[in-house]
């Protein structure tokens, strides 16, 4: 599982900045696809009347995840620029920071149980 902070100190390409500055970072989504882009329009003139379906389906899926895109606006100028990370099944923004596990925890957990009578 990936966590990834919402905001990051990064360099910043743009005009204005050309610097390491804080960007605030959200997850790269595909637009919608135009109903007018060149292809569509020739997909949906093939398709329409009798005949059936004209173009093959494709159906043979080989991964299981897709690569990460971070999408990355800068605070100051607000330019923004996309990093690719690695596949990753679960991908996490800004969820709870792991923190190292100590061998007191769960003596420190039965005390607050005891205090607040559990």
């Amino acid at each position: 599982m990936v966590n990834v902070p919402k905001t990051r100190k990064t360099f910043c390409k743009g005009k204005k900045c050309k610097k390491h500055t804080l960007h605030k970072v959200t997850q790269y989504k595909a637009g919608k696809a135009s109903l007018y882009a060149q292809g569509k329009r020739r997909y949906d003139r093939k398709q329409s009347g009798y005949g059936g379906q004209t173009k093959p389906i494709f159906r043979k899926k080989a991964k299981t995840t897709k690569k990460i895109v971070l999408r990355m606006e800068c605070t100051e100028c607000k330019y923004r620029k996309q990093l690719p990370i690695k596949r990753c099944k679960h991908f996490e923004l800004g969820g709870d920071k792991k923190r190292k596990a100590r061998p007191d925890d769960h003596v420190l957990e039965k005390l607050i149980m005891e205090i607040n009578g559990e």
